[in-house]
């Protein structure tokens, strides 16, 4: 991002015989102005009304033509905006004091012209001299009247009107208008065509104040988007001007509007008021939010009010004493404006297209570059494309060889087949991990760690400690697996105790084993981290304990006994 700058602020003087000299001061640096106004003598001799103030401003033009207007104001803005910064140029004052003539201009006289034809001009003028990028320009002519949005270019053949109200949306790109028509432009004469258009559609009355006084809110937006001429670079920047003209504030009494105008003059001082406290809350710092959405204008200008664009504000006021109190008013806001930062940041976008195929002309240089190496150092062909399936069974041999012994070592061919290799070590070990586990399952039976039911049971059975321990007693060979006697007291040994493991089994048998569980079974079982305790067929823990209890006498079972199965029971963590 950007570094973060203030929003620039000039006041534009309108021309008048009857200049207010003893009232209204200019610095000598042309970039300040003072106000003194006298006091009411009907209001005492105490009295506290403020008489003098002063404004800092970036620049008064007063008696100013257009082409110094746009010189000072304007032309940074848009030369800059075809570098991919995005700009806004807002005009605001009290109603008759030269807003519409300052954004647009006079049509009777071509030095007359405002900001929004020169604009244009510098815009394509500008296009000419970079023969190196591919500029389209697109424009659109918003409208905000009485608190509804309008297109003003919806009239023309190929646009009709819309069927469906315009809306404000946001998204992460900004904010753009739902509905509203975005022509392109080829050359000049195309867009001041539409410009024109949209001007003719624009709504206006007649009051006291002034004659052709503009009763809604005008946005006009030119949209840039500029891409190199060389094939290579799929980077492209974006961006757009706001020139927004403002609807005047007006104090009733002064223009005598009545009926519809009154309607629109409420409408208009309504969102002006809260374009003010829109204003207000981004030049405090310590405000966390701002109230963009008490109305369709600040909503609207979202973007530019303290956004990533340059911003510049024409503050147009009267000279005359009497609308004194209007031109105080004007300059607070010019001065509250200059509260406000923004950030200018370049937009910056990318050609999915070209990336596409610049990535795909790398990839074929890359493998060139590759093939160069291979044979500088006399290696075989390798191909470096995705590997298929026989080539990935083919490794998933090599590596189960590997882990046998019978190979010694893998033949390194590529950072592909080095990849593959790594994942079949993983799916190998996976595989392992599963035979494990099933083997264990066919000889144990297993709990759950963390099904404190079953161990509880398991515990109240004495098969297994508190600990989780198996109890038992080592008989030099393994480990014998039952239940101690309940006459056994600790420090004494029990001749006549016998284990699960001398009870004869028809497993134990038929195999000549002497348990069911081998040392060499307990000690894969430590590995894998469980516990083995014995368990019946039916798993009936409570039969288990009443069994142990009755063949802890000294006698064996005899030879003719019915022969059980039993499953050694194991832990799982």
């Amino acid at each position: 991002m950007g570094t973060r700058k203030k929003v620039h602020a000039f006041v534009r003087v309108k021309p008048t015989d009857d200049f207010a000299h003893e009232m209204i001061r200019y610095g000598d640096d042309n970039k300040s102005i003072d106000i003194h106004l006298k006091k009411d003598i009907r209001k005492g001799v105490v009295n506290n009304q403020q008489t003098d103030w002063s404004f800092k401003l970036d620049g008064v033009l007063h008696d100013a033509s257009q082409d110094l207007v746009y010189e000072t104001v304007a032309k940074d803005v848009v030369s800059q905006a075809l570098d991919g910064y995005n700009g806004t140029i807002m005009c605001y004052g009290q109603t008759g004091a030269g807003k519409t003539y300052t954004m647009t201009g006079a049509t009777e006289n071509y030095k007359h012209r405002g900001i929004l034809p020169r604009a244009l001009q510098q815009v394509f003028k500008m296009i000419e001299e970079r023969p190196t990028h591919a500029i389209t320009v697109r424009v659109s002519y918003l409208e905000i009247y009485n608190e509804s949005l309008f297109d003003l270019l919806s009239t023309l053949p190929y646009v009709g009107p819309s069927v469906t109200p315009m809306t404000i949306v946001e998204n992460p790109q900004g904010v753009f208008i739902k509905g509203l028509s975005v022509h392109l432009t080829s050359q000049e004469e195309d867009a001041f065509s539409l410009l024109f258009e949209g001007e003719t559609n624009r709504i206006i009355a007649s009051h006291t104040m002034n004659k052709n006084s503009s009763r809604s809110h005008c946005i006009f937006t030119i949209y840039m988007e500029a891409h190199s001429r060389t094939l290579s670079d799929e980077k492209y920047v974006t961006s757009k001007i706001n020139l927004v003209d403002l609807a005047g504030s007006e104090r009733l009494g002064k223009s005598g509007s009545e009926g519809r105008v009154l309607k629109e003059a409420t409408y208009i001082n309504k969102s002006l008021s809260f374009l003010e406290q829109a204003i207000i809350a981004l030049g405090d710092h310590k405000r966390d939010h701002i109230p963009f959405r008490q109305c369709k204008l600040t909503h609207a200008l979202k973007d530019s009010l303290g956004g990533n664009c340059n911003m510049v504000l024409v503050t147009n006021i009267y000279g005359e004493a009497a609308q004194l109190e209007e031109t105080l008013s004007s300059l607070r806001f010019a001065s509250r404006m200059k509260l406000v930062t923004t950030e200018p940041a370049i937009n910056e976008k990318y050609n999915a297209e070209r990336m596409v195929k610049n990535l795909e002309k790398e990839l074929v240089l890359l493998k060139q570059e590759l093939a160069i190496h291979d044979s500088l150092a006399n290696r075989n062909i390798v191909t470096y494309d995705p590997m298929d399936e026989i080539q990935i069974a083919e490794i998933n041999s090599q590596v189960r060889r590997y882990l046998e012994g019978t190979l010694d070592e893998i033949d390194i061919i590529n950072l592909r087949q080095i990849q593959e290799v790594f994942n079949q070590f993983r799916v190998v070990l996976s595989q392992q991990e599963q035979e494990v586990e099933a083997a264990l399952r066919r000889k144990y039976t297993l709990i759950d760690k963390n099904d404190f039911a079953t161990i509880s049971a398991v515990q109240k059975a004495g098969i297994i400690d508190v600990n989780g321990h198996l109890v038992g007693e080592p008989d030099g060979q393994g480990f014998g697996l039952g239940v101690a006697p309940f006459s056994t007291k600790p420090g004494k040994k029990s001749k006549s105790k016998k284990t699960v493991k001398d009870l004869p089994s028809s497993s134990a048998r038929k195999e000549g084993a002497s348990s069911p569980v081998s040392g060499k079974d307990l000690d894969m079982i430590s590995t894998s981290k469980t516990q083995l305790v014995p368990s019946s067929k039916d798993g009936d823990v409570k039969d288990v304990l009443s069994r142990d209890r009755e063949t802890s006498s000294i006698e064996p079972l005899p030879s003719d006994s019915p022969k059980e199965e039993s499953r050694p029971l194991s832990i799982i963590t």
